[in-house]
């Protein structure tokens, strides 16, 4: 069984922002897949359901973005479930929008979220990065973090939200390139060839040989000019 958790912030203020990327994920799986209404657990809103033969814990800790990790270490010890179970769903100003990364371990490189999740269980958990691109500078980052998704965004996000959706089933199962293929195949989808060749140019005649002007004909020419 795997626990996925997004991460953002509770209340309707908050929905649409980019720190709530992780949050519209998992909306996104439980609506696609068919999961149960939410219900509070956890210090969070848990829907559980399967994948195939596979079942799933999804997960959006309600304790605010800098507390989530008590949520994930609460339904991670309800579950009797190690950090290698766990894969975290989050924004990352480190990829440009649209890009997506999955890797396992490694720092919460300032990411508040991420940085509670440390705290309480530990690195060694799967995170599937969700980039939202950055503003520029450091000091701008908690504002455009929290500001909604700018509408010429919806394109790539639909995408995204729509290929991790996906990909679940693999997430669940482990398979990380069959989760990033399947992400790929919404964000960069490959463009069929219509297998028709372009109509060749039309080839030049050639050009024919100028008549000899009447000045420049043998007298042979002339007589035979005469008969025809």
């Amino acid at each position: 069984m795997k626990l996925i958790v997004g991460l953002g912030n509770p209340g309707a203020k908050y929905s649409r922002n980019r720190h709530n990327i992780g949050f519209m994920a998992l909306d996104r799986i439980a609506a696609d897949h068919g999961f149960p209404a939410w219900k509070g657990k956890h210090q969070g809103a848990i829907s559980e359901g399967r994948f195939g033969a596979d079942r799933a814990v999804l997960l959006k800790p309600e304790t605010f973005m800098n507390n989530s990790g008590q949520s994930v270490q609460a339904a991670m010890r309800f579950y009797k479930l190690e950090p290698e179970d766990i894969v975290v769903l989050h924004d990352e100003i480190d990829l440009a929008p649209g890009k997506v990364k999955h890797k396992v371990g490694g720092g919460h490189a300032g990411h508040n979220g991420l940085r509670s999740v440390h705290a309480h269980i530990g690195p060694d958990y799967a995170r599937v990065r969700l980039g939202v691109g950055h503003p520029g500078h450091k000091d701008a980052v908690p504002g455009y973090v929290l500001r909604d998704f700018a509408k010429a965004d919806e394109g790539w996000l639909d995408d995204v939200l729509r290929g991790v959706s996906d990909g679940a089933p693999y997430l669940v199962n482990g398979d990380a390139a069959k989760f990033m293929n399947a992400v790929g195949l919404r964000v960069s989808p490959q463009r069929s060839s219509t297998g028709q060749k372009k109509p060749e140019a039309a080839k030049p005649k050639p050009a024919e040989a100028p008549k000899p002007e009447p000045e420049a004909l043998s007298p042979l020419q002339k007589l035979m000019e005469r008969f025809r």
